[in-house]
C-alpha cells in the first residue's frame, strides 16, 4: 500500500480526528471471517478505530408458510425462538472473543431485521466511516435471483464500503 493510499485510507470518513467507527458485518460465514481478517490486516488503525462487529439475524425465511414459526403448536414456536436466542448468544460470544483476541478497541452488535437495510441504518446511526462486509462471489444471473447483502450496501451506503473476495 502506498502512502498516498494510507493517508487516504486514514482520512475516510466523516469523524476524521476522532476514532473511526467501523461497522463490520459478520454472520458466522467464513467470507465474513476473511472480511474481517483483511481488515485487521490492511486497513485497521489501533489508534483511530473503533469495530462495531455486527450480526443481524434475518427472519423473514421463519416466517413463510411451512415454517417452524408458522406452526399451531406454541410449543414449536417456543422452541424455535428459544434456538434463535441460543443462536444470538453464541455469535455474541465468538464476536466478543475477536474483539479480545486481537486485542481492538470495539463492540459486538446482535439484531434483528433484513441484513443489508440493517447495516445501512447502523452505518448511519453510528456515524460510521466505511462499512466492511464479505461476498460469496455470486455470478449476476444468482446474485439477482438470490439477492445479495454485499450488493445491497454497495448500492445504497452513504459510506465506502469494503467489500472482500477471497
Amino acid at each position: 500500500m502506498s502512502s498516498e493510499s494510507e493517508s487516504v485510507m486514514a482520512n475516510i470518513g466523516p469523524n476524521i480526528g476522532e476514532r473511526r467507527n467501523v461497522v463490520i458485518a459478520m454472520d458466522g460465514s467464513d467470507y465474513a471471517e476473511g472480511a474481517f481478517n483483511w481488515y485487521m490486516e490492511h486497513v485497521h488503525r489501533a489508534d483511530e478505530d473503533h469495530a462495531l462487529l455486527v450480526n443481524i439475524a434475518d427472519h423473514s425465511h421463519s416466517l413463510t408458510h411451512g415454517s417452524a414459526w408458522m406452526s399451531a403448536d406454541p410449543k414449536l414456536v417456543e422452541h424455535a425462538i428459544r434456538e434463535e436466542e441460543k443462536k444470538a448468544k453464541e455469535m455474541e460470544k465468538k464476536l466478543e472473543g475477536y474483539l479480545v483476541e486481537t486485542g481492538i478497541e470495539g463492540q459486538v452488535i446482535i439484531t434483528k431485521g433484513d441484513p443489508g437495510p440493517t447495516l445501512i441504518k447502523l452505518a448511519d446511526e453510528f456515524n460510521a466511516a466505511y462499512i466492511v462486509t464479505g461476498t460469496r462471489g455470486h455470478g449476476k444471473i444468482r446474485r439477482t435471483i438470490l439477492g445479495s447483502v454485499s450488493d445491497y450496501v454497495m448500492h445504497h451506503s452513504h459510506v465506502p464500503v469494503l467489500i472482500y473476495r477471497s
